[in-house]
């Protein structure tokens, strides 16, 4: 009889435990938003802006901002200047706040240009993170994006191969912006540090344009007999490039490094025109920029409250080398 008690006396504790346990995982469910596995509300906007926004390389961004968004349970605008111009992306930016949408996430045309609009969205109480462009000093928390430098290095690393250790080399870039700035820095410093036989005889401003990276492309072609590489920092620029050296039989003679995965990038690198190009991470740009947004929005990106965030202050979204023989898969789906 003894035994028979105790054994319903643990049985007892055992379940009051159980409920117990119960109830507090329940409570912590609520308190951040996990009872249904993070689940928003379809009224529940977040926005992201850009410059340029016909260009095919914010394609992915804005699918991995979407697949988000279905999984979040939550609605999504994509908003965007329509040239390479930061007044025009401040004022867009500007309505977009005027809006007081659940979240923003914003690629900065100018690391300094538009601090001033993105910390009045954080004054504003408007959850913001950046993504693909980083400012400096904003009051943002969050860059999601690219290691730039790193990616330059890579560029460097892969064109030393390709020339052989030694030569002559251009950079055609977007001066100005800090993403091209820092991988412009990365591809110098790793040929200093690494490829002493390797010259950069030019730095040029391809301007974000086909025409201008092309025009750009013939000017050095002509200064530099020789040249034996080229860098090109940004999509538009690398297609440029290719134009050139098609127009002034230089293809396959002159290695080129690319960046990004539009169709027109990749089909050179496909037909020989350029001999790689650096694919972004920009699905993930998209995807985890409106994670991100969600979790702040929700007070779960805070530590008690405090103005001390738990998310990652800096996310590298990865690169990877696009090459003839693998350039087939970076094709759109």
């Amino acid at each position: 009889m003894k035994k028979l008690i105790v054994i319903y006396m643990i049985l007892i504790a055992a379940f009051i435990g159980y409920v117990t346990l119960h109830q507090l995982n329940s409570k912590n469910s609520k308190d951040y938003g996990l009872e249904s596995g993070l689940r928003g509300e379809v009224d529940e906007k977040y926005v992201m802006v850009t410059f340029q926004a016909g260009m095919d390389y914010w394609k992915r961004g804005i699918k991995g901002f979407e697949d988000a968004a279905k999984v979040l349970n939550v609605s999504v605008e994509y908003r965007g200047a329509t040239q390479y111009d930061a007044n025009e992306e401040n004022t867009v930016l500007e309505q977009v706040i005027a809006k007081k949408p659940a979240g923003i996430a914003v690629t900065a045309i100018n690391p300094e240009a538009l601090t001033a609009t993105i910390d009045k969205a954080v004054q504003a109480g408007i959850p913001v993170v950046l993504f693909d462009s980083n400012t400096m000093d904003s009051k943002v928390r969050t860059f999601l994006g690219t290691d730039n430098r790193s990616a330059g290095a890579t560029a460097a690393n892969q064109l030393a191969k390709l020339i052989e250790g030694t030569g002559k080399v251009a950079i055609i870039t977007r001066p100005g912006q800090l993403n091209h700035q820092e991988r412009t820095d990365g591809f110098v410093d790793t040929l200093k540090s690494s490829y002493p036989n390797i010259q950069v005889v030019a730095i040029e401003n391809g301007k974000g344009d086909q025409a201008e990276s092309e025009q750009a492309t013939r000017r050095i072609i002509q200064q530099v007999p020789d040249l034996n590489g080229i860098f090109a920092t940004e999509a538009n620029g690398g297609i440029g490039v290719g134009n050139a050296l098609l127009q002034t039989g230089k293809a396959g003679k002159i290695k080129v490094i690319g960046f990004d995965t539009d169709k027109g990038t990749l089909d050179m690198v496909k037909n020989g025109v350029l001999s790689e190009t650096l694919a972004q991470g920009t699905w993930n740009m998209g995807y985890w920029s409106l994670q991100y947004l969600f979790h702040l929005h929700h007070g779960l990106g805070d530590s008690n409250g405090e103005s001390i965030s738990t998310l990652p202050v800096y996310t590298d979204t990865g690169i990877s080398v696009v090459t003839k023989t693998n350039v087939d898969s970076y094709y759109a789906k």
